[in-house]
């Protein structure tokens, strides 16, 4: 997997367009989440499009994250998230500013409100997980 900052200088050369074929194709790099987890209890609520995140716990205690969206630039943005916190410590994903490592790629700015409007819901849904394992 990608760092975020390979993936941002890569974002920051595109125009637009691309920019939003990057994101697609970073959606489409998921990790499958199967059918049977998305559930209400995974939904993220305040998501414009449908949003599933399932944590899981690695024997070394560290999380991993399912997700999955049916929307693919959401996907995209989900993924963008994930590479701030995937297999981490609990304690370091609360230790992680997720919106300062997402702020270089100004998706507010580069999306419309329907298509971000839902990101604090996902951080808030990760540092809930990270909190109750730490």
């Amino acid at each position: 997997m990608p760092s975020i900052t390979d993936i941002h200088d890569e974002y920051d050369f595109l125009d637009p367009d691309d920019r939003y074929r990057l994101l697609i194709d970073l959606g489409r790099d998921l990790e499958p989440m199967p059918d049977a987890l998305k559930t209400e209890a995974t939904l993220v609520r305040g998501c414009s499009a449908s949003v599933w995140i399932y944590p899981t716990r690695m024997e070394d205690g560290k999380l991993h994250f399912l997700a999955d969206s049916n929307a693919a630039i959401t996907k995209g943005i989900i993924a963008l998230v994930l590479l701030t916190v995937q297999d981490r410590a609990p304690d370091a994903i609360l230790g992680t500013d997720i919106p300062a490592a997402l702020a270089p790629f100004d998706l507010g700015r580069q999306l419309s409100s329907n298509r971000t409007q839902g990101i604090p819901n996902m951080i808030a849904l990760i540092r809930e997980t990270a909190a109750r394992y730490a």
